[in-house]
Order: structure tokens, then C-alpha cells, then sequence
């Protein structure tokens, strides 16, 4: 069991090694030390609690041929830094990393000003920009090296604590490309990120038990989206159900459900934290539970769901 985080530190102290003109911005994450880096100490830049200046720091490192990665928590990159990302990143599609950890409710236990559950939505929102979400350690590491070549920004969302690998046997992830875990059947869960994922795998086991079948897919990049791939294995699907730990705006269940709206109009059940602000001080866990995203919760309302009636108002 690894965290996302720490695979993506030991990642890319191996890429710094190997690449001269990759760039570590942190913000006092306390996820590196200067001695980390080795011969490539001089590339590893701590800004302190300044969010607003790594971003425009990054931008012209990138602007002056660097490739920079910036360290930050993701609700600090989604709201305290987004005009300098807006503007100066996105707006001029620069090849900034933004590695935003404790994604969702990750530092639950730090409240609700740590809290990242708009984070997907407004980073999709900007153009030029590339979202992902990585399930597990492997699929992180995978990623990094990934977006070595992607044009533009990317922004990638990370855990906070060690969570457990996808299934042995599982292909690598590709950045743009939905990663189908499970065939699909009665039901077809979309979901990103390592707890919802891990939780949407544990509810179709337990809906196999119950004589219903369910396919799972690993939609760990928002932007660009895989319209054909979700198309194609929820086609057959009397239910599609979105899982992740996030509001239920703007995040990956309204992205599904304009994908369906667009091309396939059909049934989705968007599973995520309430369009509320604060939530309460717990861990991740404890948080996570609360609002119903165990495993058993979502199979219990995805079995509600299929067979309840969908009841449709005319004018």
C-alpha cells in the first residue's frame, strides 16, 4: 500500500535525474527536502505558503523552456491559485505540472478549509488543460512520466494516505483513455480517483452475489474525456452510476451525464459528497462513510436504483 502522493515523489526524483530541465516548485508541502534531489538540488524551489506565486513562478520557468512541477493541496490550486493558473498557465497553454495532493476530503481531519471537492470541476473548466485523476501508486508513477510529453498543463490529483493497488492484471493506465476494470452488464460504475474506484470494485462484487452484474470503468482522466469508450460499455447498461469523492457538480458525474445528454440520453445515478459547504472534521474515512460512499452504500442505492421505476413528468 502506497499513497499516490509518495509515488509521485519517488517518481520524480528519478525523472529530475534523468532530465536536466525538469523543475520541482513546492509550497511548503513537506513532501521533499533539498537533499531528496542529489546533483539536482539547484531544481528543487520552496516558495513557502505561496501559493499564487509558484503558479506564476512555474509559468515563466515553462515559458523559458523548463518543465516544472508545483507542489501543492488541492483545494489551494483550485481556488487560492486559480486566477494566476487561469491566467498565466492555462490562458497561454504552458507545460505546467500542478500536482495537487490531498484530493476530496483527504485532510478531513483538518476541516473544511482543506477540503478539495470542487477541484475537478473548475480545473476542467479551464481550457488547455488536462485532468487526472490516478487510482493507485502504479498508475501514478505511470502518469508522471506520461505527462513528460502531453502538451500544455496538466493537473493531476493526488491522495493523502496509502490506499491499496487495482487488481493484479489490471492494464496501465494511459492518460485520455478510460481503463475498463470490469465488463459491463446490468450496470456500468464510472469512477476516479483510489477510494472510489477500490469502493465501486467492492459494491459490483457485491451485487454479483445479489445476481446482478455490474462493469466498472476507471475514468482517472476528465480532460480530455473518452466519449467512446464509455458510450460503447454502458450501451447495453440499464444503469450507469458515477462514483467519486467529490460534489456532485461539475466533477465527473456532470461530465457523464453531458456526455449521455449529448450523444445517449440514458439513466445516470451520480454518487458523490452533497452540494453543501462544510461537512464537519473526521478523517477521510469517517467523512467518506458519512455521506455514503462506502462500498455496501453504493451497491445498496445502485440495486435501488435499477429497479425502482424512472419516472418521467410530460408537459
Amino acid at each position: 500500500m502506497i499513497a499516490t502522493r509518495y509515488a509521485y515523489r519517488d517518481r520524480l526524483v528519478e525523472l529530475m535525474a534523468s532530465d536536466p530541465w525538469v523543475v520541482c516548485v513546492d509550497t511548503d508541502t513537506g513532501l521533499f527536502t533539498t537533499t531528496d534531489f542529489g546533483p539536482a538540488s539547484d531544481r528543487y524551489i520552496d516558495l513557502g505558503i505561496a501559493e499564487h506565486t509558484a503558479m506564476a513562478a512555474a509559468a515563466a520557468m515553462a515559458r523559458a523552456g523548463w518543465l516544472p512541477f508545483v507542489n501543492t493541496m488541492a483545494t489551494f490550486a483550485s481556488t487560492r491559485a486559480l486566477e494566476s493558473i487561469k491566467i498565466n498557465i492555462a490562458y497561454n497553454a504552458l507545460p505546467v505540472r500542478i500536482m495537487a495532493t490531498h484530493g476530496g476530503v483527504a485532510a478531513g481531519h483538518l476541516g473544511f478549509t482543506h477540503f478539495a471537492l470542487e477541484d475537478l470541476a473548475v480545473m476542467r473548466a479551464l481550457p488547455n488543460m488536462t485532468v487526472v485523476v490516478p487510482a493507485d501508486a502504479s498508475a501514478t508513477a505511470s502518469v508522471i512520466e506520461q505527462s513528460v510529453t502531453v502538451d500544455g498543463p496538466v493537473y493531476v490529483r493526488l491522495g493523502r494516505k496509502a490506499t491499496l493497488p487495482l487488481p493484479e492484471g489490471t492494464t496501465p493506465a494511459v492518460i485520455g483513455q478510460i481503463q475498463p476494470l470490469r465488463e459491463a452488464g446490468d450496470i456500468v460504475f464510472v469512477c476516479c480517483g483510489p477510494h472510489p474506484v477500490l469502493a465501486a470494485l467492492q459494491a459490483a462484487d457485491e451485487l454479483a452475489e445479489a445476481g446482478i452484474s455490474a462493469g466498472v470503468l476507471n475514468a482517472h482522466t476528465l480532460n480530455p474525456f473518452d466519449h467512446d469508450t464509455l458510450l460503447g460499455y454502458a450501451a447495453k447498461a440499464a444503469l450507469v452510476v458515477t462514483v467519486e469523492e467529490h460534489r456532485l457538480r461539475g466533477g465527473l458525474g456532470g461530465l457523464v451525464a453531458e456526455v449521455f445528454a449529448e450523444h445517449s440520453p440514458r439513466r445516470v445515478l451520480r454518487i458523490g459528497l452533497p452540494d453543501v459547504l462544510g461537512g464537519g472534521v473526521g478523517s477521510q474515512d469517517q467523512i467518506l462513510e458519512r455521506h455514503g460512499l462506502r462500498a455496501s452504500d453504493i451497491a445498496a442505492r445502485a440495486r435501488a436504483a435499477l429497479t425502482q421505476p424512472l419516472a418521467w413528468s410530460r408537459p
